[in-house]
């Protein structure tokens, strides 16, 4: 099979050069069976989300918490749910969680570049995902809110020790594989779905896609930004979100062993998933003017700083998603930025250099990564009042 789009051009044209050792392209016969899972849901949480519509207002919500809290649910569904979630795979290695988890904090705030600019924008061009995102609104709508919340929880489950058991990573993913059981089940309720056209909603398809592009563009991204992981480092990254993805609900067959098996799933849903469409526009655009936003209210600064945040961060992802899909999604082409860009990559990649070989100093980065994290967060917090449950997502749905 011939390369899908997103591998002729850009960044991950580069990656396959530079970054993937052997032939990751699938056959017909892979496609077909990753196909398969866009007709696959998620049982365990769709039974949940079904047993708290027969709740009284508010109550099946606050039984979810409770079993958070406990950890075992003492209703049907949810003790089911709880039950499966408990049975920690044979695979996970605490330590290689704890490894990968100070890893992506070691990149501190330049993190949140490739979630917004590579794995949300690339998201983008899998139209068939966007479908429950335009349906619900509250992507295209409230997209600064959105966007927040999507880094707050990101930074939530990639903590150190954020995954233990209780811990708040682990009751972040298991709030967010309900909130997606709400989305699903409220566009089963749409009269205009198409599932001809557009599967099931948010299938498994769609969710292991969306943990690619936090795991595998995350570190790819990243790269290019010019840090720098080891190896070890780079395989520990992808199992702490193998084990994210698993308590998302995401099937053991589409959870990536190794950084092979990520790029090879990439390369199928790029030849499967990324076809962008209208509705891949009206998000990139509501994307574009959330990162607008933060010059809002400032006068003539404010001007300066909108144009240049938009410029910084279209210009990240024209780098990484090619000319083609860049130009689809209408983002703007700023050939200084671009530049700008380039360059700060290459200081980037000097001073990781430098890093690596100076006893002590990856531990001190980690710790500087850390408190920029924590300030940032209480930033968000201030601001925008995040909800940490997700109860007005879940209501909205």
């Amino acid at each position: 099979m011939d390369d899908p789009e997103l591998f002729r051009e850009g960044g991950f044209r580069l990656a396959s050069r530079l970054f993937i050792e052997g032939d990751i392209r699938g056959d017909e016969r892979q496609v077909a069976r990753l196909r398969e899972f866009a007709q696959v849901e998620d049982r365990l949480a769709d039974d949940v989300v079904a047993w708290m519509a027969q709740q009284p207002r508010g109550q099946g919500h606050r039984l979810f918490e409770d079993a958070l809290e406990s950890g075992a649910g003492t209703e049907g569904p949810l003790e089911a749910f709880f039950a499966a979630v408990e049975a920690k795979p044979y695979w996970v290695d605490d330590e290689r969680l704890e490894r990968g988890a100070k890893a992506i904090t070691r990149a501190g705030l330049l993190g949140l570049f490739p979630l917004g600019d590579m794995s949300l924008m690339g998201g983008y061009l899998a139209s068939r995902a966007t479908k429950s995102l335009v349906g619900t609104g509250e992507i295209e709508y409230k997209a600064t809110r959105r966007l927040v919340e999507t880094a707050a929880w990101w930074i939530d489950v990639t903590t150190p020790g954020a995954l233990k058991h209780g811990a708040k990573g682990y009751a972040s993913a298991l709030r967010i594989r309900v909130v997606h059981a709400h989305v699903r089940a409220a566009m089963h309720r749409r009269d205009d779905w198409d599932y001809a056209a557009w599967d099931k909603p948010v299938n498994q398809v769609q969710t292991a896609g969306t943990l690619l592009l936090f795991s595998l563009v995350y570190v790819f991204g990243t790269q290019l930004l010019g840090l720098r992981y080891s190896a070890r480092e780079r395989g520990d990254i992808l199992h702490l979100w193998r084990y994210i993805g698993w308590l998302m609900g995401v099937d053991d067959e589409l959870l990536p062993s190794d950084e092979e098996d990520a790029w090879r799933l990439l390369w199928l849903l790029a030849a499967t998933e990324f076809i962008p469409d209208d509705d891949s526009k009206r998000l990139a655009k509501a994307l574009v003017e959330a990162n607008a936003a933060v010059g809002e209210g400032r006068g003539a600064v404010g001007k300066v700083l909108s144009h240049v945040s938009v410029a910084v961060h279209s210009s990240i992802s024209r780098l990484v998603l090619g000319k083609t899909n860049a130009d689809f999604l209408e983002l703007p082409n700023d050939l200084l930025a671009q530049a700008v860009i380039v360059t700060a990559a290459g200081v980037n990649f000097a001073a990781e250099t430098v890093r690596r070989f100076i006893p002590g100093a990856t531990a001190l980065q980690e710790r500087i990564g850390e408190a920029g994290r924590r300030g940032y967060v209480k930033r968000l917090e201030k601001l925008f009042s995040p909800d940490a449950t997700y109860a007005q997502h879940m209501r909205a749905a």
